[in-house]
């Protein structure tokens, strides 16, 4: 997880640099700091425990300054989250400095080593092993800028794991070095000054120019450029890619949190999502003209969290549509596992940063067995989009809150299109069929606009919910990854206690937990099982529950069988899990508030997954 923001150029750093985590703390926020060169040669390093805020407010009365420096905030590993487990983190001399996303798997049996060499370790984390690991290789050289890209080089070459790191030192004021292996970094390319990210949204204030920097290579940056080097020190050639987000799109616009504001970005995420795929003359994903699905015998989707929720609803329509059969699979038990795959498997990989470790191994397990891979992604150039045979892209726009909501929701839809253009390529529906379904979609946008006019209603129903001990969410078919993804974002960002269940599944045990103060929350839409759905909700009733049904506007009939109904807009019950999950993220979100919680970043939680 963790956040690396770093300069090189003729600017102060420091000001760049806090600006850079203040735009990555969605990505850790149990610590941060900051290290910058001063124009006497000296390193100073500041680092605070906690959230950002208490970094910056230490800085108000103390900051460095410095043409060269490298920022962190961290989503803690190995160590307690305190100042000294806080990034960065120096060799014994002071005079290097090292931040890192990831993990070293062998940094004990390095660690030993290196106190061995006669080494002072000070923190309980992975990280202070790279800056000896990287000091010990720079004794007996001549110190310069070939030198330090050459131990860089070498230290790495010795690491086990995933990282992504930034280094200077004291000896060479005008260079950066930046690394990556399994954890994501990108170069900014500026005008007499680079930069260096985990993430695009902290570089978009200064430029838009970026160099992505490929697994097991290693970006050396001056004032005037940056080079790509492997870590044998073979020269890289790449271009950079020309990012066309604009930094008014990764700030509030007014909304109290980001989550809030991207719950009602849906309308229009949804909208670019499916422009240029779907219109009134019907559907066509050309990402698709790469794969030989005639070839598919078997789809596994594969991913983590929402996206594997999201995953369950692209198993059903694929199955549905193409006929082909389909399976949703969590990415961490997959890469354990000895799944049955070979050149007639598809992968569809889901993962909002594409930086997802699991999902990432799990693309590699397949690419091994021969499988053809699709990837859905919301970040361009990320690793999974470098990896796969092709990549749909959501083009949602950047999601800053750390649980997902836009994300999800095009995740949905694009897996959705994705069965349907599938099943029209291999005339598995036909074609009036195939067209109608076409027109739907072009008009979901639409019906998401409309449910958020049930804000106010879930911020009532959040009265009732927020003092209690738990909350059971069930449905049906298409319903049940809602419930799945109803409970999460319950979970998540109020800290409630909730579980998602089959409707049918209760009875089996689950509805030995129900009573008066554990309400249930119905996914109660139009569908072909509503009528097993409202026998569920009966039984629930009997049992004292009171319950919260989500159903169809002008079911008059569900009144009868719950204490409380939202009405959601008529749709095909395939576009349920989008349609309904916008009113449970605005009740997740509004228990959140009434519980004092941090919305935006809830304990925990970082937004790109890059440990296992």
């Amino acid at each position: 997880m963790c956040g690396i923001v770093g300069y090189v150029g003729a600017r102060n750093a420091t000001p760049i640099l806090l600006d850079g985590l203040r735009r990555l703390e969605y990505r850790g926020y149990d610590s941060a700091g900051v290290a910058v060169l001063t124009p006497g040669g000296k390193i100073e390093i500041r680092k605070s425990e906690g959230k950002l805020k208490k970094l910056l407010d230490a800085l108000n009365h103390d900051a460095p300054s410095g043409q060269l420096g490298l920022g962190h905030t961290r989503w803690a590993t190995h160590g307690a989250p305190n100042d000294t487990n806080a990034h960065p983190h120096a060799d014994c001399t002071g005079g290097l400095v090292v931040v890192h996303n990831g993990i070293i798997e062998n940094y004990a049996e390095l660690r030993d080593e290196l106190r061995a060499r006669g080494h002072k370790f000070i923190t309980e984390t992975d990280t202070e092993v790279l800056a000896h690991l990287i000091e010990q290789e720079m004794q007996g050289t001549a110190g310069n800028a070939l030198a330090l890209v050459g131990a860089v080089q070498r230290a790495l070459q010795r690491v086990r794991g995933t990282y992504g790191i930034g280094v200077f030192d004291q000896a060479n004021p005008d260079l950066l070095i930046a690394a990556r292996h399994f954890s994501p970094l990108i170069v900014g390319l500026g005008d007499g000054e680079n930069f260096i990210a985990s993430d695009i949204p902290a570089l978009l204030p200064y430029t838009r120019r970026m160099l992505l920097i490929e697994d097991g290579e290693i970006a050396a940056l001056t004032c005037e450029g940056a080079h790509l080097y492997t870590l044998a020190g073979a020269p890289v050639e790449r271009d950079p890619l020309e990012v066309g987000w604009d930094v008014q799109t990764a700030e509030k616009g007014g909304y109290p949190h980001f989550f809030l504001k991207e719950i009602n970005e849906q309308p229009a995420a949804l909208a670019n999502a499916l422009r240029g795929r779907v219109d009134e003359r019907g559907i066509n994903l050309g990402e698709l003209d790469a794969l030989d699905l005639a070839r598919v015998k078997r789809a596994v989707l594969l991913a983590c969290g929402s996206s594997y929720h999201a995953g369950l609803v692209g198993a059903r329509v694929i199955e549905q549509w193409t006929r082909t059969p389909a399976e949703a699979i969590i990415a961490s038990e997959f890469r354990y596992a000895a799944p049955v795959i070979d050149d007639r498997t598809l992968a569809i990989l889901i993962t909002q940063s594409g930086e997802t470790a699991d999902t990432l191994a799990s693309m590699r397990l397949a690419k091994a067995a021969g499988a053809q891979t699709l990837a859905l992604t919301n970040v361009v150039g990320s690793s999974i989009t470098r990896g796969v045979t092709t990549t749909i892209n959501l083009h949602v726009g950047p999601e800053v809150g750390v649980v997902a909501s836009k994300t999800f929701s095009a995740q949905v839809l694009l897996l959705e299109l994705v069965a349907l253009d599938w099943a029209r390529r291999a005339g598995a529906l036909a074609p009036a069929c195939v067209n109608g379904l076409a027109q739907q979609f072009a008009r979901l946008p639409d019906m998401v606009q409309a449910v958020m006019g049930v804000e106010r209603q879930m911020q009532t129903l959040a009265e009732k919910v927020w003092t209690r001990k738990s909350v059971f969410f069930f449905g049906r078919g298409f319903g049940y990854p809602t419930a799945l993804e109803g409970a999460l974002k319950l979970k998540e960002i109020s800290y409630l206690h909730a579980e998602g269940y089959p409707a049918g599944e209760l009875k089996h045990g689950p509805i030995a937990m129900l009573e008066p103060e554990i309400p249930v929350i119905a996914v109660a839409l139009q569908s072909a099982t509503l009528e097993k759905v409202v026998s569920n909700i009966q039984e629930v009733r009997a049992r004292q529950a009171p319950v919260i049904a989500l159903a169809t506007e002008g079911d008059a009939a569900i009144a009868k069988h719950a204490e409380d109904v939202v009405y959601l807009p008529r749709a095909p019950e395939e576009f349920a899990p989008i349609v309904a999950t916008v009113p449970l993220q605005l009740l997740a979100y509004h228990v959140a508030i009434k519980r004092g919680c941090d919305v935006d970043q809830p304990r925990n939680l970082a937004k790109s997954v890059t440990v296992e």
